[in-house]
């Protein structure tokens, strides 16, 4: 099957509780690409490219985040066409 990739904002207490670094630990056990990076407004933004099953695997652990997260809403889009990077970062 075809990689895919999938961009996530995430809503809550995300920022300053190592959710980036916990979303880059994820990525990497299955094998994404992709980055996670604060905006802004208090979101974090992540890019999830990959198998398809590893994409929602991580997209699902998104609502959960790391211990001290409090994730209140996640909004997704699948992109049809994306340039997948070649590892995953963190900004």
């Amino acid at each position: 099957m075809a990689d895919c990739c999938v961009r996530a904002w995430v809503t809550g207490k995300v920022q300053g509780v190592w959710f980036r670094r916990s979303t880059q630990q994820q990525a990497l056990q299955h094998r994404l690409t992709g980055y996670a990076k604060n905006l802004p407004d208090g979101r974090v933004e992540v890019l999830l490219c990959g198998r398809p099953e590893d994409v929602k695997t991580v997209s699902e652990w998104l609502w959960k985040g790391p211990e001290g997260a409090q994730v209140t809403h996640v909004e997704f889009n699948v992109l049809d066409q994306c340039h997948a990077p070649d590892h995953f970062a963190t900004y």
